[in-house]
């Protein structure tokens, strides 16, 4: 399967990597990431974690040189501190989260999560859940639908797709990818579709971020990460729409100042504790050699937090 890791070579840098040390790599993928980061660790070991079985397949076999220092589990990354519990771990030395669908999981035509080809409605990152796309555009009220194209895909007409989604399931049910980019093609204004975007890309960002909490699980992991970091240990989160890096920016953020109670206050009540500080002033993007080579990584953008 071809998969080409984003800022693989930045990541490797700013994880400043103990061959020691114990690591995560929180979205495991095609094991890119993992494989690079284990062949720099001597007595360490990796943490890989995803929740797509298909990718956990592909990463077992790519990492079963490196034996037991390759840790492999089936889960997600906002579950992070119950995994690191289970498995006996209190703090690690880094931890890395590829936010990004691997390209594997676009060009699996079955998979749906690809506008550029026709096909069944699912979206699914793990594929043993039940919510799909197909129940998102079928069954979801047109406010709904118009709330997550607006807050998740930040479509601007996110009203104009919202009811024409639910007028055209009152035919019959929408079934494919295909016929979800033909409503929006058709509801879009022309001045729109020539815009050099595809007019579909921030709809299907939304539902699939619906479909899989994405969200969701990333302000879980926000919220657990730092406080399992050792001092000094460091936190990467590459990420790839605004939405995603906007919450990756404001937890560190707030992480970084601490207390944000106001001055007259007598004591803290907010809770917030310094605890991180951001290793760069703005995000880390891919250069010139990376875009030629790969085009996928053209929205990635890289931040990096380390524990104080």
């Amino acid at each position: 399967m071809r998969h080409e890791s984003v800022l693989l070579q930045e990541c490797l840098h700013y994880l400043d990597i103990d061959p020691a040390g114990t690591y995560v790599d929180g979205t495991l993928g095609m094991g890119g990431h993992a494989e690079a980061v284990l062949e720099r660790l001597e007595s360490g070991r990796l943490i890989g974690i995803d929740r797509d079985d298909r990718a956990l397949g592909y990463a077992r076999e790519r990492l079963a040189r490196f034996g037991d220092r390759a840790v492999l589990v089936k889960g997600n990354f906002g579950d992070l501190g119950a995994i690191l519990d289970g498995m006996g771990i209190d703090k690690v030395n880094g931890m890395l989260f590829d936010l990004g669908v691997s390209s594997p999981q676009l060009d699996d035509r079955e998979r749906g999560f690809s506008y550029m080809q026709d096909a069944p409605l699912d979206m699914r990152m793990d594929e043993t859940t039940v919510l799909t796309a197909r129940e998102v555009l079928n069954t979801w009220s047109e406010t709904e639908l118009r709330s997550i194209f607006w807050r998740y895909g930040e479509e601007r007409y996110a009203g104009r797709i919202a009811a024409a989604v639910a007028a055209k399931r009152q035919e019959a049910p929408i079934e494919t990818t295909g016929q979800f980019v033909d409503i929006i093609r058709k509801t879009m204004p022309a001045a729109a579709l020539r815009e050099k975007q595809h007019p579909a890309k921030r709809c299907f960002q939304a539902v699939r971020i619906a479909v899989n909490d994405e969200l969701g699980e990333l302000e879980r992991m926000l919220e657990t990460a730092p406080d399992r970091l050792l001092p000094g240990g460091r936190m990467l989160v590459i990420s790839f729409h605004s939405l995603e890096d906007r919450t990756v920016k404001e937890a560190i953020r707030k992480r970084e100042n601490g207390c944000t109670c106001p001055p007259d206050f007598p004591v803290c009540t907010c809770g917030f504790v310094k605890t991180l500080r951001s290793v760069t002033r703005k995000p880390v993007v891919p250069d010139r050699e990376e875009l030629e080579r790969n085009p996928r990584a053209r929205s990635a953008r890289l931040r990096i937090a380390e524990r104080v």
